[in-house]
């Protein structure tokens, strides 16, 4: 196996076509047809899956190209800074469910180390895509919640993959409302208080399962339900038809401001947020760092 079969087999993979992956190659289509099949042997796995239609990686095509993408950016790290003498970033990316206080954590560790020296990213995704970002080397750190109804389901799911989730912080369950709502006032709320008020939840693709929900209470048959695909568009929600989301309790009021609040919603049910990580892989400093800054917010999650 050599980098250029790797950085072969990259190509083909983002191309879905051989054709087309040879011509950005500059090689023929043969040679690369060839290539590709000689490192299938020589790993013992089918890559990609060819049919008259097209091209497409298998499951185990598409770990293979993860692990791939990896080896090629390390190299390409190593080549810039020792052939090339070029001052090369280091790079730090984390994906995460919708969760205000882990940005706010992401923007704390941005100032303790500046952007000189790093490169940064952060993805707020679906559940689905945080898991896939991590498992392909996307993110380094994946930051969702578990609880008694998806656990089983996505800890399988994570073993599959190779993955470990580590518990952060655990809280109970809030309504999350803007302050002009007729119930922002309570001390707490049940689901029937909120039956005639819109629940506000986020779309999560084609892996729209109640496991992947973000929103904890997921089964429940809700009387009025809207899906949204990105925080701002919920938030505005909220203040312009009264909706509402379930959420941790923590507020972060330096970002989305101080019009909105979290209420205790009358439910034994608890969150158990943490991180997703590569199994038996030491987390950067960096990592380590952004971790740090989440954790601190375990004070804020109210039981």
């Amino acid at each position: 196996m050599t980098l250029m079969q790797l950085k072969y087999a990259i190509t083909v993979a983002g191309e879905s076509s051989l054709n087309e992956a040879a011509k950005k190659l500059f090689i023929s289509q043969p040679s690369l047809s060839t290539s590709i099949r000689s490192l299938e042997k020589e790993i013992g796995i089918e890559i990609f899956k060819r049919s008259q239609s097209g091209i497409t990686l298998t499951p185990d095509g598409e770990e293979f190209i993860g692990y791939a993408r990896q080896v090629v950016e390390q190299y390409g790290l190593l080549e810039m800074r020792y052939i090339e003498k070029a001052n090369v970033k280091k790079k730090f990316s984390v994906s995460m469910q919708h969760y205000t206080f882990a940005v706010k954590a992401f923007v704390e560790m941005v100032k303790q180390f500046g952007m000189d020296e790093y490169e940064f990213a952060i993805h707020e995704t679906k559940t689905h895509e945080v898991i896939e970002d991590v498992r392909n080397f996307r993110s380094e750190i994946g930051i969702l919640y578990l609880n008694d109804f998806n656990r089983k389901v996505l800890t399988k799911l994570f073993e599959e993959y190779d993955l470990e989730f580590h518990e952060l912080l655990s809280c109970g369950v809030y309504a999350y409302l803007w302050k002009g709502h007729p119930l922002a006032a309570e001390r707490e709320v049940s689901l029937e208080d909120l039956r005639e008020y819109p629940c506000l939840s986020f779309e999560q693709g084609e892996y729209n399962s109640f496991y992947f929900a973000e929103e904890v209470l997921s089964t429940y048959q809700y009387k009025r339900l809207i899906k949204a695909n990105d925080r701002a568009t919920l938030l505005n929600l909220m203040v312009g038809l009264n909706g509402y989301t379930l959420c941790s309790g923590i507020i972060c009021e330096e970002l989305n401001g101080s019009i909105y609040c979290a209420v205790r919603l009358k439910s034994e049910e608890k969150m158990s947020i943490g991180y997703l990580a590569r199994k038996g892989v030491q987390i950067s400093m960096i990592g380590q760092k952004y971790l740090e800054e989440v954790a601190k917010y375990k004070d804020y999650a109210l039981a």
